[in-house]
Order: structure tokens, then C-alpha cells, then sequence
């Protein structure tokens, strides 16, 4: 386990370098900056600002400056939000995003998983088409068509639901739902195909000639074997409920990263948008590296290496 996790850790470092040298000469070589605005500025004030934030400097300073900062963990002061560093907007809007994402993916888990396992055990069933056929849905609509139809349906016809805000669990119900709902259809599709082929095999039947209650059978000996591809896909799933909350939050006003990095990617704000950017790789490559531990503990033929 030690050299795995080290070796992991080390294509992660190298991983986030070229992520930042990337984003770094990307964000740069766009036309505009952070200073322009729709009324032009003195060019004196201008000249003061970029002295100030050292954007005056040639560009492989800039980016030797920012590397050596960003390794101390100080990604700067953001370009737009006066008076803040990148840390403290990381810290104010990544627990609301968090929270968002972690409800989103505990609904999509619960509700993927359940009509995924019935739907197999049902199959060829009105019902299993019924749930296939709305999970294809929910895979080819996109989180903002969701949402849109949902605060029509929820919030105007039924008012069972806010439009938006922060604060209060009524408030997270609908825009974690929203979220959640495209993964869920992923994972119900996923978990379906592996209790088929589980329920195949040999053992199954074995367990079904023991005369094994149905739930017995169902949960504790073919469920585990059919995780196998949803686990595989949950990691990237959770790097993407936190990347695609951006829309979403915008969609529902919730203060979280979602508005920082659109903020960002306007304003051209690049301490901001580069802080967001390495911690969005760090959560992805962090979740990859967890399922495949979790993936080893489920099958015992899959070894880390």
C-alpha cells in the first residue's frame, strides 16, 4: 500500500505542475487582462496596478513567482475581490460546495442504486423499461435543462421548493437533486448491467438451490460483485458533481466556487481562476486514486500496483 500511495502521490505532483504551467501560459495568452474594463482606465493607474500585482514583470518571472508561491501554499491575492487572498475565497465557497456535492452524490447513489438493483431483478419488466427509459433521459439532458424544468415544476406549480438561496436544508433539496440526477441515471444503467451478469454465475445459482431468502441472495452475495463498475465510476463522478456544480450554483444562487470561478474566468482574475483550476485536479486525481484503493478491497484479485 505505501508505494502505491507514494507513487501516487508523486505523478500528482507532477500532475499539478503541468496543470499550472498550462493554465499559467493559457490564461495569459488571451487577449485582455484583469484590469480591463468596459470604461477605460487611466493608463497610469493602470501602470500602478500591474506594478502593484507585478504583471509588469517578463512572463517567466511571473510564472517562476507564481510556482514558488503556489508550493508554499500562497496562491496570492484575487485580481477582482478586494482585500482577499485565494485562500480565504477557497475557504469561504468550498464547504457550501461540498455540501452541495456531497448531498447531490448521496442521492444519486441511493436513488441509482436502488432502481439499478430492481431493475435487474425485474428485468424485461414494465417497469425496468420505464426506469432505463428515464435514466437514458436523465443521461442526455444536461444539469441545467433539469434544473430549469424542475424550478418550473417544483418552485412555480407545486411550491414546494425556494428558487434559490443559501441557509436551510429546503433550500439544498432541489439544486442537490438537480445536480445529482444525471449520475444517478449513470449509475443505475451501471448497476443494472453488473446484477445481470452477477446473477449469471454459477455461485448465484448455488446460492439460490440453498434456498437463500431473495434478499439474502440479492444483497449480500450478487451486490458486491456488481459495484465493481460503479465504483469504477464514481470517481470521476464526484470530481464531476464538483465541476459541475458550477452552473448549477449560478442557476440556484448558491454562494459557492461555481461563482468565484465564472467570476474568475470573466474578469480574467488569474490567481483565482488558477487556485480554483489545481484544486479541482487535486480532487479528481485524489478521487481516482480512492476508488482504486476501494476497488482493490472489494476484489481481492485486483492488485494496487
Amino acid at each position: 500500500m505505501f508505494p502505491f500511495l507514494f507513487k501516487r502521490f508523486l505523478w500528482m505532483l507532477l500532475t499539478l505542475w503541468i496543470v499550472f504551467t498550462v493554465s499559467f501560459f493559457l490564461m495569459r495568452s488571451v487577449p485582455g487582462g484583469p484590469f480591463d474594463r468596459e470604461r477605460k482606465m487611466d493608463p497610469q493607474i493602470e501602470a500602478n496596478l500591474r506594478a502593484r500585482y507585478r504583471l509588469d514583470e517578463p512572463l517567466w518571472k511571473q510564472y517562476v513567482r507564481c510556482l514558488a508561491g503556489t508550493v508554499c501554499f500562497d496562491l496570492g491575492y484575487s485580481f477582482t475581490r478586494a482585500d482577499y487572498t485565494v485562500n480565504e475565497v477557497i475557504a469561504e465557497g468550498l464547504p457550501v460546495s461540498a455540501s452541495l456535492g456531497i448531498l447531490a452524490m448521496a442521492i444519486a447513489i441511493t436513488v441509482g442504486l436502488s432502481a439499478g438493483i430492481m431493475s435487474a431483478v425485474w428485468k424485461n419488466t414494465l417497469f425496468d423499461n420505464f426506469v432505463m427509459t428515464l435514466a437514458t433521459v436523465g443521461i442526455a439532458l444536461p444539469s441545467f435543462v433539469v434544473a430549469s424544468l424542475c424550478i418550473i415544476f417544483f418552485v412555480f406549480l407545486l411550491n414546494w421548493f425556494p428558487a434559490g438561496g443559501w441557509g436551510t436544508l429546503r433550500q439544498l433539496i432541489l439544486p442537490a437533486f438537480c445536480l445529482g440526477a444525471p449520475y444517478a441515471a449513470y449509475i443505475a444503467r451501471l448497476t443494472r448491467t453488473g446484477m445481470l451478469d452477477v446473477l449469471s454465475q454459477d455461485y448465484i445459482r448455488t446460492a439460490w438451490a440453498k434456498g437463500l431468502q431473495p434478499h439474502t441472495v440479492i444483497l449480500k452475495h450478487a451486490l458486491k460483485g456488481a459495484l465493481l463498475p460503479v465504483v469504477s465510476y464514481l470517481g470521476p463522478a464526484i470530481a464531476g458533481v464538483m465541476t459541475g456544480s458550477l452552473v448549477v450554483e449560478q442557476i440556484f444562487f448558491i454562494p459557492g466556487l461555481g461563482a468565484h470561478f465564472i467570476e474568475a474566468a470573466t474578469q480574467r482574475d488569474y490567481t483565482l481562476a488558477m487556485g480554483l483550476v489545481l484544486l479541482y485536479t487535486l480532487l479528481l486525481y485524489s478521487m481516482n486514486t480512492l476508488v482504486d484503493i476501494t476497488y482493490g478491497m472489494i476484489d481481492p484479485r485486483v492488485k494496487l500496483e
